[in-house]
């Protein structure tokens, strides 16, 4: 969690929108105090209906439980499976051209 001063956040606001926007919580401090935290909002309605319609269609499958930074930052920092016949991509492929 980053943490920063009201006088730093008004100069650099869009650099912690960012942060926000990619998860992550900023603390506001003002002479030392916490008196704030930017955190970002869960998924808006919009985008959760959609989600669901698209789940009823059988395209996508819901989490139970959203996943968090850290178990985000977790997931992208496990090696990559081996493919070496490159079927993975065969079948998006083959996916793509069926029209999903």
């Amino acid at each position: 969690m980053k943490s920063v001063s009201v006088s730093r956040l008004k100069a650099s606001l869009s650099q912690y929108l960012a942060a926000v926007k990619a998860g992550e919580e900023v603390v506001v401090t003002e002479r030392g105090r916490s008196i704030a935290k930017l955190v970002p909002l869960p998924p808006a309605l919009d985008d959760m209906a959609r989600l669901r319609a698209m789940e009823r269609q059988g395209r996508v499958r819901l989490p139970k439980q959203w996943p968090t930074k850290e178990s985000l930052e977790e997931f992208w920092a496990m090696p990559m499976p081996e493919d070496p016949e490159g079927l993975v991509l065969k079948a998006v492929l083959e996916e793509r051209e069926e029209g999903w």
